[in-house]
């Protein structure tokens, strides 16, 4: 859960700066709420940020998740992050 907040507040300024041009941070997310993505795929997909075993279970944990919530959670998370893209505070960047 650590693991989680921590993304968030990382990668909220990283899509406000990249826009949604920052297609690795958009894939990691994409794959983080994709649920056909299994936990070990997404390990795979991250690997090279993926320092240590700590790091790799807090991936597990933060794609398990993901992979509890249903199909309507996932999809209002994925429109949520289409309007930070959009929204005026990243329009400024």
């Amino acid at each position: 859960m650590k693991l989680l907040r921590v993304l968030v507040l990382v990668a909220l300024p990283l899509y406000c700066l990249a826009g949604s041009g920052c297609l690795l941070l958009e894939e990691a997310i994409n794959k983080a709420i994709d649920s056909q993505v299994s936990i070990d795929e997404y390990q795979n997909f991250l690997q090279p940020f993926t320092y240590g075993l700590e790091t790799k279970e807090a991936i597990a944990e933060l794609k398990q998740c993901f992979l509890q919530q249903s199909d309507e959670t996932l999809s209002n998370f994925a429109l949520m992050m289409n309007e930070i893209y959009n929204s005026y505070w990243c329009a400024l960047f």
